[in-house]
């Protein structure tokens, strides 16, 4: 058995409960007689000798460890495991109502007590990512329960995150269960379906973390002249259509997503005349609305991720101000903004900063009407903020 002793005083966020030790908490290590391989369970002692937790080693991350379990009478293998899936997909059964939709998450990694291990669902699809030396190191166990929980003859990988770098793990995607039967899948949310492409579509295929935020969208739609930012396949358009808005102008990069923005358009018998969709940057297109003098009544921002670390916050600071002070000088009088982050690096406090600065810039008097968050399928553990990545406000100026 490895044993990585902390060292001293290093132990407290370890006490607190939050699972990551990063490399500079680490003092000495302990190797055992047998082979050690990336992702292998280390016990885990403070400078005295006195036990922590069991965890995951990976040499290549700053994330050195990152904790299974805390309680030493465990055993981490595959019951652990076992029971740690069923307790997450036991919450899921509970908490989303299939008869609203069949696309949600099954597991969500660290707040499930996974550390790096996401399990999204789709229909009778399930799509895994490893995302941790952990995950990849227990990979084949978690495939095999996965099959036993929930019966599902069709499992997709998606393990090609960027993240999966800093852990020293090639990326990975391709099918691991049921053939080459995965092009044309079609899942649907509260009345509406969608075209999902999970080989290559952004993360595992959908942005299932904005399905409660999609329905409010619907609702505050109607009679409105909408600018959709970021629409990517056309979730936040489709919609504004179907509550009712007058227009929506959806802007995207990718001639990809568009495409399949266009069959979920026509799979929802949404009018194509109401959707003008524009492939190109944001921000240099809203410059373009703004000098032709350009107005819209909701706008919706839900950017990529501009900073996956604290490191990167100063610098993503700029581009969410950026884009935001250019939506709100885009909005008509009474105008609604809805915007995200999803942004590890970049807090709901910090955030609501970048907000209020962009209005004072902006020259507008802007209010939050509601703050939003994922549905109950991404919960987040109160040990673990870092597991709140999504954030948004609802402002009206």
């Amino acid at each position: 058995m490895v044993v990585v002793r902390l060292k001293a005083g290093r132990e407290k966020a370890l006490l607190r409960g939050h699972p990551w030790i990063f490399s500079g908490a680490v003092g000495d290590i302990e190797l055992g007689e047998s082979d050690f391989k990336p992702g292998d369970t280390v016990k885990v002692e403070d400078s005295s000798g006195k036990f922590l937790a069991w965890g995951a080693y990976s040499p290549s991350s700053q994330i050195r460890v990152r904790v299974w379990s805390t309680n030493f009478d465990d055993v981490i293998d595959k019951n652990f495991l076992h029971k740690r899936l069923a307790r997450a997909i036991n919450l899921r059964e509970r908490m989303i109502d299939p008869s609203s939709t069949n696309a949600f998450r099954l597991v969500h990694a660290e707040s499930d007590g996974l550390p790096g291990v996401i399990v999204d669902r789709y229909g009778d699809i399930l799509v895994l990512q490893c995302l941790s030396s952990g995950a990849e190191f227990w990979r084949r166990t978690l495939v095999d329960s996965l099959i036993e929980i929930t019966g599902c003859e069709r499992i997709y990988e998606r393990s090609d995150a960027e993240v999966r770098s800093l852990e020293g793990l090639p990326p990975r995607s391709g099918p691991i269960l049921g053939g080459n039967g995965f092009d044309s899948i079609i899942v649907q949310e509260l009345g509406l379906k969608y075209f999902v492409d999970i080989q290559n579509g952004q993360k595992t295929g959908f942005y299932l973390d904005q399905r409660l935020n999609r329905s409010l969208v619907r609702k505050l739609a109607a009679e409105k002249a909408v600018l959709d930012c970021f629409s990517y396949t056309g979730g936040f358009s489709i919609s504004a259509l179907t509550g009712g808005a007058d227009k929506v102008v959806s802007v995207e990069s990718s001639k990809g997503a568009l495409d399949l923005h266009q069959k979920n358009l026509d799979l929802n018998s949404c009018s194509t005349d109401q959707n003008i969709m524009v492939q190109g940057d944001v921000f240099k297109v809203l410059r373009t609305f703004r000098d032709r003098g350009d107005g819209f009544d909701l706008i919706i921002l839900d950017p990529p991720k501009f900073a996956p670390t604290t490191a990167h916050a100063q610098r993503a600071a700029r581009g969410y101000k950026d884009i935001n002070l250019l939506a709100l000088k885009l909005l008509n009088p009474d105008g609604i903004l809805v915007t995200f982050s999803c942004s590890g690096g970049v807090d709901e406090a910090l955030f609501q900063k970048i907000l209020a600065g962009a209005a004072l810039d902006a020259n507008v008097d802007a209010k939050i009407v509601t703050r939003l968050q994922p549905g109950p399928d991404h919960p987040i553990a109160l040990n673990f903020p870092e597991g709140s990545y999504l954030k948004g406000f609802v402002l009206q100026v």
